[in-house]
């Protein structure tokens, strides 16, 4: 008799391909990736049921490096790729890798009209502020002022927000994290796989080669504390090595303000409570910057509805109960001329 043994669970290092890992040293990449795989293993993922598809740029080297399906597609095109995708086979857990310029600026219109219909997909998006594989030219996350290539006596460009975009597409899903952050990267992944419906994550990515430290402002060490406010559900909007900082909304003002708890007579009952399913809330949070305010990572908005393919599917079966199928009947039908 043969007895069938149950497989051993994945680890990380199985969803590593066997191809050389090429990214600068010191990129933010190889952190991401790390995070991914050790996600992927957490969830117990089923290799032969995961898809990597991704555009053009560093990033979009991501899927020759992992241990699953994928597509190495063209500029932009990415998330109508994925869209393919997951809407012929909706068993199939399908994640985007983009950039911010092959995501908001070449692919722009299709990142916006994949989130708008809600494709059931995990959209990381690696936001370095800069165009890597091209050599340093200003992508449209760049702050004004960036002097590049393309922009040598700086950017007049206003930067774009890439979760201020997806929340104004209509995203149902819309979180942040760090390359580095490694335990913090790895929940919000799990989280934005548990989304049923367009999950939206960006991830700051250090370019140490075009723009490196672009983010020492609010992810370095000694600030950190006081410049990133970890957002969660149900909890209060505090941050600080004390958390005794914390955002409130000004009297009589549809605006946010940095308090701090037991001066000027605030309190605890002062600070506001994140709620994950308040798009204005989320909104507002996505556009704060240092130093004047801190940056909100976590994920900032949580409100699912039906997807995109849940949907397309129940549309095709109740018209497969209701029709008898006649394609003669369907050429000959309506909206047809007969020219002489």
């Amino acid at each position: 008799m043969t007895a069938t043994l149950p497989a051993s669970p994945l680890v990380p290092r199985d969803f590593a391909s066997d191809q050389e890992v090429r990214w600068c040293p010191g990129c933010g990449d190889y952190a991401i990736l790390k995070a991914v795989q050790k996600t992927l293993a957490d969830l117990g993922a089923e290799r032969h049921k995961t898809v990597f598809v991704s555009g053009i740029g560093c990033s979009s080297r991501f899927p020759y490096y992992m241990a699953t399906y994928g597509f190495h597609t063209i500029h932009g095109r990415a998330p109508a790729f994925a869209t393919g995708v997951k809407l012929t086979n909706p068993e199939l857990d399908v994640w985007l890798i983009t950039g911010d310029g092959d995501g908001l600026s070449i692919g722009g219109n299709h990142m916006l009209h994949v989130l708008r219909r809600n494709v059931n997909l995990q959209i990381l998006l690696f936001n370095n502020e800069i165009y890597g594989l091209t050599k340093g030219q200003a992508s449209p996350t760049s702050r004004r002022g960036t002097r590049t290539p393309s922009t040598p006596r700086g950017s007049i460009d206003p930067a774009l927000r890439p979760c201020n975009f997806a929340l104004g597409a209509g995203a149902r899903f819309v979180a942040r994290s760090i390359d580095t952050a490694q335990a913090h990267l790895v929940e919000v992944l799990k989280r934005a796989h548990a989304h049923q419906g367009a999950a939206f994550v960006e991830i700051f990515q250090n370019c140490v080669v075009f723009n490196d430290a672009v983010f020492e402002e609010f992810t370095a060490k000694d600030v950190a504390p006081g410049r990133q406010i970890h957002v969660q559900h149900g909890r209060p909007l505090l941050f600080g090595a004390e958390k005794q900082q914390g955002l409130r909304l000004k009297p009589h003002l549809l605006e946010l303000e940095v308090v701090t708890v037991g001066e000027n007579g605030v309190t605890a009952d002062d600070i506001l409570v994140h709620d994950q399913t308040n798009h204005l809330l989320a909104t507002m949070l996505s556009e704060l910057q240092p130093p004047d305010f801190p940056m909100a990572i976590g994920v900032l908005y949580d409100s699912p509805s039906p997807s995109y393919e849940r949907e397309l599917y129940a549309q095709i079966e109740e018209e497969r109960g209701k029709t008898k199928a006649d394609f003669n009947a369907l050429l000959h039908g309506a909206h047809t001329w007969r020219v002489e």
